[in-house]
């Protein structure tokens, strides 16, 4: 196994190559990845200029106004402006030997006003090779350290890791990310947002690069918009409430679609006039058992993230193995309500005690982690072929003491039944769409959106035999 450098090894390495050169502009925590360059030695052919605005009037004065000054935005701003004029200054005298960078970050850490977990933006804008088009890269980091000082320090190595990758592992994505918490633990930084752009990343779509910090335990969840764009959880879904569906979505289903807009329409009519606009519909992926069993494939949720933007939808990527271990995320990004739409079956699986073997709760637990805080499950009901009976969450297998568990989380209002659906649904299996597809049979056409559809057959998906 290669040995990584250490932090001071990897701002030592940095120094010592006379072609790269640039500035520091950092905002919160301290000058933190500047120093491990100047400590590292060697510092004066690497480092421009360093600086640090922390009067918000003369940030302002530098860089713009912003409603935000911890965001995506506001780095790049800082980015921009230090990047143009650092190759404004230096580009005659030194430009065709020299690959310009400028390191940013802005960060709210811990303080002894605010005892909060901080958080924060980095980026690099950097030349690959002399003269070329700049390239940019962007995080967003959340830190768990309880004292300021640790949350400085990590920031250091981490800026530091960030920059030693951008000049050594720009073509290959897994390292580069699996390098960014060298010599940090993951108990220490959670890293939920990452952007590419530009001739140095050139090949490779810039949200496998997201996909693989949930594939590395980065973080536990990452988000896509209607478009397929990258966006960051906390931000998109602050004060919204959230409809979300665990789902394969391998492909899309009618009875998918059928669940999320009957799920909708009984959220919309619980939440009455006032909050029925503010939800936002949020299919959700978890990869946990994939990466258990090592059959992640990235490309395979991509594509999985463009089929529901075709039909309007956010996506939302985890890792998450049980619902309550994602309602509690899903509740550190928004204080308004959560519902979840689920299938009876699904709804069978939350009951069964053999899946909280792990957990220290058990059962319990779980169930109020899911349903603790403004929180419903709203049922979708399946059939039971033997008999030709609907079946809804009062005949979900359960052992004699759940009964009146089930009972009391009915007569609560937490499980609703969903009574208005589509009984044609009933029988569509998404694993068995799949196999469909694969197997070239005829017919799953009409068991998915006609869009998705035409996407599967014009792009090959799902392993679709095109050739045929």
């Amino acid at each position: 196994m290669e040995r990584r450098l250490d932090p001071r090894q990897k701002a030592f390495e940095i120094n010592l190559r006379p072609e790269i050169y640039g500035s520091f502009a950092e905002i919160g925590a301290g000058q933190e990845v500047a120093r491990q360059f100047f400590r590292a030695g060697g510092a004066a052919g690497t480092i421009a200029k360093s600086m640090s605005a922390y009067d918000m009037a003369i940030s302002d004065e530098i860089y713009g106004k912003s409603d935000r000054y911890v965001a995506k935005e506001r780095l790049e701003r800082m980015l921009a402006r230090e990047f143009d004029q650092l190759v404004q200054r230096l580009e005659k005298a030194r430009g065709d030997e020299t690959c310009f960078f400028v390191f940013a970050d802005t960060v709210a850490a811990t303080s002894f006003k605010y005892k909060t977990s901080g958080h924060g933006w980095l980026g690099v804008r950097f030349q690959h090779k002399p003269n070329a088009k700049a390239s940019q890269i962007v995080i967003h980091v959340e830190m768990f350290d309880q004292i300021n000082l640790q949350q400085q320090e990590a920031l250091g190595i981490l800026g530091t890791n960030l920059i030693h990758s951008c000049f050594t592992y720009s073509k290959d994505r897994e390292t580069f990310i699996s390098a960014l918490l060298d010599y940090l633990g993951k108990e220490r930084l959670s890293i939920d947002f990452i952007d590419t752009q530009g001739p140095a990343f050139e090949g490779t779509d810039t949200r496998l690069w997201l996909l693989e910090l949930v594939k590395q335990a980065y973080c536990g969840a990452v988000m896509f918009d209607q478009e397929g764009h990258a966006c960051q959880p906390k931000d998109e879904l602050y004060k919204k409430n959230i409809l979300i569906s665990r789902g394969s979505y391998r492909p899309p289903t009618l009875f998918n679609i059928d669940m999320l807009e009957q799920g909708h329409k009984k959220f919309s009519e619980l939440l009455g006039d006032k909050e029925k606009d503010n939800i936002i519909i949020l299919p959700e992926i978890s990869m946990n058992k994939l990466k258990e069993r090592g059959e992640v494939i990235s490309e395979d949720f991509l594509a999985r993230v463009d089929l529901l933007g075709s039909l309007g939808h956010h996506a939302l990527i985890t890792s998450y193995e049980t619902y309550g271990d994602l309602n509690y995320y899903l509740a550190q990004c928004t204080k308004m309500d959560i519902a979840y739409a689920m299938g009876f079956y699904n709804l069978q699986e939350v009951f069964d005690e053999k899946n909280y073997s792990k957990h220290f709760g058990g059962i319990l637990g779980s169930l109020g982690a899911l349903l603790a805080r403004r929180t419903r499950l709203f049922v979708y009901p399946a059939l039971n072929e033997k008999n030709n009976m609907i079946l809804s969450s009062m005949e979900v297998k359960r052992t004699d003491n759940q009964h009146l568990l089930l009972k009391y989380l009915r007569e609560e209002k937490l499980i609703h039944d969903i009574e208005d659906f589509n009984q044609d649904a009933f029988k569509i299996w998404s694993r068995v769409v799949l196999k469909m597809i694969q197997n070239n049979e005829k017919g799953w056409e009409k068991m998915v959106p006609a869009c998705v559809a035409k996407e599967v057959k014009e792009k090959c998906l799902f392993e679709f035999p095109c050739e045929i």
